[in-house]
């Protein structure tokens, strides 16, 4: 494996001229310091792929680019050599590094369903799906009821995970304390606080409550779980960001579904995701702002979906349509077929 350098452009959706002097402390360290960096990683990256892929010996017959803006040094390069590359976009609007490098893409495979006016106008793209673990499929009742037990929840109780991914959710995870002792009253709770922001929520661990080895309060709390496929496949309402992986391991397990999609990312992709789903019905959405601004607001939609089964297995059923389970497969078959 050789690595190739790249950098980050940091931009922020939705913001007006003033948010930059609101947020100095972001504008200071990401967009004017952050960017400087970035650049100077990109141009390395530029060079390093440049003397990379200058020996036609060492050329590879086609390049597969994931990843965004790590991806634009090598694409860019590759379109200079004439080097054939295919594209994976994870989401519904493609990123600034993915569009600057589609128009010469032999294939670029999405990761969410394209319309067919989308597919008869480009005909390079293609739907695959996002490739997720083989541990992530539905669960029977009888299995999600265990998986309860083995994580100490009451299995006759519903069960909300939430969830803001690896690093966690600031935001999530400050309306969870909101509205915990709420929550707890008509459903048990799991709270995946991510690594970043795990240290700030360690008071909830007073809900925690343990009796000869025995959960008595229907609540847990973890810094990341490493089984994320059992903990959702345990639960009947997942509350989570709006990133593609995320959605698409959660229509993989077939789980009714609340996003809180994160606003301030370039482009506004997770916003656009989120949209998406609610559009097909396949999920509840709820604006970021709209509950730091009242964060019972996503109590009642938790509420609602919680006392509403058939209403669950509807937006189930709908997110399940969003997810193909052969998407690595098809990925692997593109790749072979244009190379």
């Amino acid at each position: 494996m050789r690595r190739i350098p790249a950098g980050k452009f940091h931009r922020y959706s939705g913001w007006s001229f003033k948010d930059y002097f609101v947020h100095l402390d972001i504008t200071l360290k990401d967009l004017i310091f952050g960017n400087i960096i970035g650049f100077f990683g990109f141009v390395f990256g530029i060079f390093t792929a440049f003397f990379r892929l200058i020996k036609k010996s060492s050329r590879p017959d086609i390049i597969f680019l994931k990843g965004g803006y790590v991806c634009l040094p090598v694409g860019l390069i590759a379109r200079l050599f004439r080097i054939p590359y295919i594209i994976h976009e994870s989401d519904v609007v493609a990123g600034l590094a993915n569009r600057l490098l589609m128009r010469k893409a032999k294939k670029v495979a999405f990761g969410m369903p394209l319309t067919e006016d989308i597919l008869e106008k480009h005909p390079n793209y293609v739907w695959t799906g996002i490739p997720v673990g083989s541990e992530f499929k539905p669960v029977s009742p009888a299995k999600q009821l265990s998986l309860k037990k083995a994580f100490s929840f009451n299995a006759e109780k519903p069960l909300v995970v939430i969830t803001g991914g690896s690093q966690g959710s600031e935001n999530l995870n400050e309306a969870t304390r909101q509205i915990l002792p709420e929550l707890l009253k008509f459903t048990s709770v799991g709270l995946v606080a991510g690594r970043k922001h795990y240290e700030n929520m360690v008071d909830l661990k007073k809900y925690e409550n343990w009796e000869k080895a025995s959960l008595e309060s229907n609540f847990r709390m973890w810094e990341f779980n490493t089984t994320m496929n059992e903990l959702m496949g345990a639960a009947d309402v997942v509350v989570s960001r709006a990133g593609a992986t995320t959605i698409a391991e959660m229509a993989s397990l077939k789980k009714a579904t609340i996003l809180v999609p994160f606003e301030r990312l370039p482009g506004g992709h997770q916003v656009k995701n989120a949209e998406r789903l609610e559009q097909a019905k396949a999920a509840l959405v709820i604006k970021d702002a709209d509950m730091m601004a009242d964060p019972n607001k996503l109590l009642e939609e938790i509420r609602h979906l919680v006392k509403s089964p058939r209403l669950r297995a509807d937006m189930a059923d709908c997110l399940a349509k969003e997810a193909r389970s052969d998407a690595a497969k098809r990925l692997a078959e593109i790749i072979l077929e244009e190379a």
